[in-house]
């Protein structure tokens, strides 16, 4: 990944939604039956990649354990969670018939609603990362200079 040089950040001025979603394998020995459920997640970001109206803006990878996704709002990522045409819901209904009654397996997830104004971000000599991957990044300089003038700057614009 190419590297942004410098500080930057991104513009607070749009609500968006943050979920956290991760999974874990609670019985090694019950991988085969664990894996065609979590093989899902990726053909489920790339169902969401070519269909970018539903919603999700970005995706950043926690490592093996999960993943940050921003979604455009609430609405946007429960509709998706319950529409039978996508792969979530088919994919959900298997991992609670399956593995939930056996513990083969642990899935978690958070979500967070965040009002424009109430986030602000630095990236420094990173790649593009976390919200910077779908949101243009712009120089930190005047008030973008510290956490405090980033929140404040979104309330005054």
């Amino acid at each position: 990944m190419a590297i942004v040089k410098g500080r930057q950040t991104v513009e607070n001025n749009e609500d968006l939604v943050v979920f956290l979603i991760g999974g874990r394998v609670n019985k090694w020995w019950l991988l085969p039956i664990v894996l065609p459920v979590f093989i899902m997640m990726p053909r489920m970001l790339r169902e969401l990649a070519k269909n970018p109206d539903l919603g999700l803006l970005g995706v950043q990878s926690l490592g093996t354990g999960g993943m940050v996704q921003y979604w455009k709002s609430m609405e946007h990522l429960q509709a998706y969670a319950a529409d039978r045409q996508r792969l979530h819901q088919p994919t959900w209904t298997r991992y609670v018939r399956k593995l939930m009654p056996i513990a083969a397996a642990g899935i978690w997830h958070e979500t967070f609603v965040v009002r424009a104004g109430n986030y602000e971000s630095v990236y420094t000599h990173m790649p593009k990362w976390g919200m910077g991957l779908f949101k243009p990044l712009v120089p930190v300089h005047g008030h973008r200079d510290s956490a405090r003038g980033r929140m404040a700057g979104a309330a005054a614009a």
